[in-house]
């Protein structure tokens, strides 16, 4: 490469890099401080009174000590002192305005050293320029990126450089190298601090996702047991239709033909969605067939040819429960009757779900187990007494009622679960024996087992 093409390399790199330090520092968007939760002003209180003793040292120093005019001295620490309220709003126009107020005081404070009316002043810098050009540098880290935060420190630097190194003055106690120093540790601090509130931002962030992806899991698992669960009363009802249309034609005297070919066609398309419900089954039993699900403990997983629980098996559930330490009792009223085998799974499952949840939950409660059979549905309530004491929430606490939600709207009835007047809690679910809208008695029948 020529020396003309290094040269216009070299050239294009500073103009895109002065470009980019004009785009982060020649900025007028709003960018205001967020109040603290526990004190909603203190912030923009405590930096108001920052600002008025800035204004006043400002104008002290300037007409006292510095020699500077009354009025220029009032406009160079009213400068300042509003710098540091309008950072809380507009960091960086803030911090323009400050440096300006700055440069103009170093520069009408020099004139006056070398006149001989400031003797041993403090310069480039005073003070109370320097005490609010600090809180102007934190409010900036606080609010900007860092880059756009280091590129106002080295301007300062550079200008702390240009006016004590190259212009100098005479008979002055120097405060450049203080200045660069204190406005180091502010940058570095107010970076700090935006960075530990963002990373907690973040973190508040992901434990929300992460709490609504555990739910969101846990309702897909209990989605796809509750799948396992129907797909084997499905496959049952299946295999007996397919048995029925076997043996229909030996039960005929001299069946016609078209009898004959329209029940080996049910068997046939019996058989074929049969194959179909066991592949499917296949793909959604867990991944331990051979581990039965225990009774107690839903949703461990099914073994293959295990027979799905009914309400028959609820006394030995309830016998389990008592072994486990928890006082249970159990009423039924109204008629029992047989009932789908969804219903049946469902209730059964809602009793074991919400036992459970006493045994985890409450400890040292009595519970209580009411079934009402209606002539459309069952109620199932649930019900314990307030736990001896309170125990810690777990993971996973509330996702065992997205389950039994589930089952209850799959099935068109309703749950209800929540605390009791008395400090305990109670689980209330309606289970409809027909599809909603199926039968015109349905609504009547559910009376004050409706929830």
């Amino acid at each position: 490469m020529t020396e003309t093409g290094i040269q216009r390399v070299v050239v294009s790199r500073v103009l895109r890099r002065l470009r980019v330090l004009r785009e982060d520092l020649w900025s007028f968007e709003a960018d205001p401080l967020p109040p603290s939760v526990w004190a909603r002003w203190l912030p923009h209180g405590v930096l108001c009174m920052v600002a008025f003793g800035v204004v006043l040292g400002a104008v002290a120093q300037l007409t006292d000590n510095g020699g500077v005019g009354t009025q220029l001295a009032f406009l160079i620490g009213l400068a300042q002192g509003f710098a540091v309220v309008f950072a809380l709003w507009r960091p960086v126009p803030a911090w323009w305005v400050s440096t300006a107020a700055m440069v103009v005081g170093a520069f009408e404070v020099r004139r006056q050293l070398l006149a001989g009316g400031a003797h041993d002043f403090t310069w480039p810098w005073t003070t109370a320029g320097i005490v609010g050009h600090m809180a102007v540098l934190l409010l900036l880290a606080l609010r900007v990126r860092t880059r756009v935060s280091i590129e106002a420190l080295a301007v300062n630097v550079l200008l702390t450089y240009v006016i004590q190194g190259l212009v100098g003055a005479a008979d002055y106690a120097p405060t450049g190298v203080l200045t660069v120093i204190l406005c180091t540790i502010v940058v570095v601090l107010g970076t700090a601090l935006r960075g530990r509130r963002e990373a907690r931002a973040e973190l508040v962030e992901q434990t929300t996702l992460t709490a609504e992806e555990r739910g969101r899991r846990t309702l897909l698992e209990e989605r796809s047991r509750i799948a396992r669960e129907l797909h084997d009363v499905v496959a049952h009802h299946m295999s007996v239709i397919s048995i029925q249309a076997q043996v229909a034609p030996h039960l005929v005297e001299n069946p016609s033909e078209e009898l004959q070919e329209n029940l080996a066609g049910i068997r046939e398309n019996a058989l074929e969605a049969l194959t179909e419900l066991r592949r499917v089954l296949g793909v959604l039993r867990s991944e331990d067939p051979d581990a039965p699900d225990p009774v107690g403990r839903p949703g461990t997983g099914t073994a293959p040819h295990t027979p799905q629980p009914t309400l028959d098996r609820l006394d030995a559930l309830v016998e389990n429960t008592r072994a486990a330490g928890l006082s249970v009792q159990v009423d039924v009223l109204g008629t029992p009757r047989p009932l789908p085998s969804g219903v049946e799974l469902s209730a059964y499952r809602i009793v074991q779900e919400a036992l459970s949840n006493v045994l985890r939950h409450a400890p040292g409660a009595t519970a209580s187990v009411r079934l009402v059979h209606y002539l459309h549905g069952v109620d199932v309530r649930i019900a314990n007494s307030r736990p001896l004491h309170s125990v810690a929430a777990s993971p996973g606490a509330g996702h065992g009622l997205l389950g039994m939600r589930e089952r209850a709207a799959m099935l068109g009835g309703t749950l209800r679960a929540g605390p009791r007047p008395d400090g305990g809690y109670e689980v209330a679910a309606y289970l409809p024996t027909s599809p909603p809208g199926g039968g015109p008695d349905q609504a009547s029948d559910s009376k004050d087992g409706t929830v």
